[in-house]
């Protein structure tokens, strides 16, 4: 077991502070690009990884660092997530279209496997101040309130948000856009980060996401599952790490849920 979360909250405040926040909406032209279709990438973005993934091996002597910028420029760097020793994964900034754009909804995130597991999970809203922790098999806490999802509910009554457009192939786009009036979509704040934390601390009961690369992902999921839901691939699966190939990513507040959930948007008609 991993024991010194507090230091790894203490690194991620100090990134955002030191790299994040003095650039936000200070941001210049330039300092802008599109790594790929419908991707955003900052100079905060790429400073602030290099911080924390500095920090982060320093910590934990013999670890190695995914971090998303890095793997942009490297993908073999995916090819850690295979290994048995202890993985951070980090994403420097999740939201980046809304931060570079100056909207308040962006966090940083970062996620720790032990031999392909996930260990632990930290999610940093930087703007409202609010850090998310949960570590394998103890509970999932917001600034020391423990988090709890939904009551699972009627399908009728159930909430959450559906991601499949940009990345996701357009069988799945007409799929889930023909269905969605069967479950309560609402409104994507176009950060993973922000959606799990809405689902951990019970203000919406589901997400679908359809691009399930480990940064956007592992931190959140074994926060949702430490405040009781379940996240699995769509072929039903438990989410790890290496899911990237996977059709895509249901997360629920139960077993019933998972299942409704799953047949009103994928089952049969």
């Amino acid at each position: 077991m991993f024991t010194d979360i507090e230091a790894v909250t203490r690194i991620l405040r100090d990134a955002a502070a030191e790299e994040i926040l003095p650039r936000f909406q200070a941001l210049k032209e330039h300092e802008i690009r599109e790594k790929e279709r419908g991707e955003l990438v900052t100079v905060a973005d790429e400073a602030a990884e290099k911080v924390i993934s500095r920090r982060l091996a320093d910590l934990l002597p013999g670890s190695l660092v995914v971090g998303e910028e890095a793997t942009a420029a490297d993908p073999r760097l995916l090819d850690r997530l295979a290994g048995d020793g202890w993985i951070w994964i980090i994403d420097p900034i999740d939201g980046t279209a809304n931060f570079a754009r100056g909207k308040t909804d962006f966090a940083v995130m970062a996620g720790l496997l032990r031999a392909g597991r996930t260990a632990a999970g930290w999610i940093l809203d930087v703007m409202g101040d609010r850090m998310a922790v949960a570590e394998q098999d103890a509970g999932a806490w917001l600034d020391g309130e423990r988090l709890q999802v939904a009551a699972e509910a009627p399908l009728g009554e159930m909430r959450g948000t559906l991601h499949a457009g940009t990345f996701a192939g357009p069988e799945m786009v007409r799929q889930v856009q023909a269905r969605r009036e069967r479950v309560g979509a609402v409104k994507s704040l176009r950060c993973a980060g922000f959606e799990y934390l809405r689902l951990a601390r019970g203000e919406m009961h589901f997400s679908l996401f359809t691009r399930l690369m480990p940064w956007d992902h592992v931190p959140g999921c074994i926060i949702q599952s430490e405040a009781g839901g379940i996240a699995r691939t769509l072929d039903g699966d438990p989410y790890g790490a290496r899911s990237f190939d996977a059709p895509g990513l249901l997360l629920a507040p139960g077993e019933a849920a998972w299942q409704a959930l799953h047949g009103a948007l994928f089952g049969p008609d």
